[in-house]
């Protein structure tokens, strides 16, 4: 009956610099509906069609110079992970003063069906398919929310975060990365999952605690930033500020 809040401080790498910002992760669980693959308003209606899933929807806000950002990732992954069932469904949205993009991807029998819409000529309208046998980098947080010990490992074959292809502008298919679960070295109650990404320079460290709920602590993104000769390797990172339960909808 309530959802878990968290804020974190944000730290940007966006146009080769450094950008201060707020992100919230609000992880909450809902009925779903296989078919349509939206939240029902009547679950009884048809309890065959009934998905029961942990949604994670993740903002972040920041400046570039004058103008905002403001984007949000939405994933939608059943509970049922002791089938290792993959998320239904992951959209992304980016608003700033240049314009806006959405980027959706739709579990359909064995791919997901992708769609993308951007202001931008490179990208335009887009639609594809992608295999449903490769993970999404975008689920990581629910898997670890619900059992970390399904996170996969060594080398993997993963769709990275809709978010992250935005920033960079890269097409939506599947890469190789090294993948590895430890023990943080500073804290026996908190553990590390890292993504070594192979075919481009870019590691993900995610901080999260061992124990039922696994709180996630915060993450570092090291990739290259910026433009051309000014592209730069920049360290996104979240750090964990505040956390509460609340039936946020109800106020």
């Amino acid at each position: 009956g309530k959802a878990e809040l968290t804020s974190y401080t944000l730290e940007q790498a966006r146009y080769g610099e450094m950008r201060s910002g707020e992100l919230v992760t609000i992880f909450v669980t809902e009925d779903f509906s296989k078919s349509k693959q939206v939240k029902l308003d009547n679950p009884s209606k048809n309890p065959k069609d009934v998905a029961p899933i942990l949604k994670l929807n993740l903002t972040k806000k920041f400046n570039t110079g004058l103008y905002p950002y403001s984007m949000m990732t939405s994933v939608f992954t059943p509970v049922d992970q002791a089938n290792r069932q993959r998320s239904l469904k992951v959209t992304t949205s980016a608003q700033e003063w240049c314009g806006h993009t959405f980027h959706q991807l739709n579990l359909k029998e064995n791919s997901y069906k992708e769609t993308l819409h951007s202001y931008f000529e490179s990208e335009g309208e887009q639609n594809g398919m992608i295999k449903k046998s490769t993970m999404l980098e975008d689920e990581i947080f629910n898997l670890i929310r619900m059992n970390p010990a399904n996170l996969p490992q060594n080398k993997v074959m993963l769709i990275p975060a809709t978010m992250y292809l935005r920033f960079v502008h890269q097409p939506t298919k599947p890469t190789e990365v090294n993948a590895q679960l430890r023990d943080d070295p500073n804290n026996p109650a908190v553990s590390i999952y890292s993504l070594d990404f192979i075919e481009f320079e870019r590691k993900l460290n995610i901080t999260f605690n061992k124990a039922f709920p696994h709180e996630i602590l915060g993450w570092e993104d090291t990739y290259k930033d910026g433009y051309g000769a000014n592209a730069k390797l920049l360290t996104t990172k979240a750090t964990k500020k505040k956390s509460m339960m609340l039936d946020y909808w109800s106020k």
